[in-house]
């Protein structure tokens, strides 16, 4: 027969075990308490509040004659993040996110997405590589 510290022990140990599994199963963060925002595709230039969540929609560069639709596209997320957005361009180029080295051709006409943990905090330029046109600033907050 078991003694009751025994008893407790284990019962302790279930619990730690539901709470650790708990955490894993919900990512380990709270997004209620996120304040990401990231710029609005119906409005370029615009800033807007968007959730970090799984479901949260990419963001759309809007690439025309090699320059940012509506200006410089702000992209705002918190550090630990998933960093998500479309470039849409009529021009041929490669897409560059300077700071974390991301490089992905678009074609003309078309489209490239970009969706990536936003580990580093600081301040960064996204550019047609070849036409050395800022396009975006994405900012990750610490």
């Amino acid at each position: 027969m078991q003694s009751n510290l025994a008893k407790a022990a284990v019962g302790v140990g279930a619990i730690a075990l539901i709470v650790v599994l708990f955490v894993v199963l919900n990512g380990g963060s709270d997004n209620s308490k996120s304040n990401n925002t990231a710029t609005s595709a119906q409005q370029p230039g615009a800033t807007g509040t968007q959730s970090s969540g799984a479901l949260a929609k990419p963001q759309t560069v809007l690439v025309q004659n090699a320059k940012p639709a509506g200006g410089i596209k702000k992209l705002t997320y918190n550090k630990g993040d998933r960093v998500r957005f479309v470039v849409d361009s009529d021009t041929a180029d490669e897409i560059h996110v300077h700071g974390y080295n991301f490089k992905k051709d678009v074609p003309a006409g078309g489209n490239v997405s970009f969706d990536f943990p936003a580990t580093i905090d600081g301040i960064f330029v996204i550019e047609l590589e070849n036409h050395r046109q800022q396009i975006a600033q994405l900012r990750v907050n610490p």
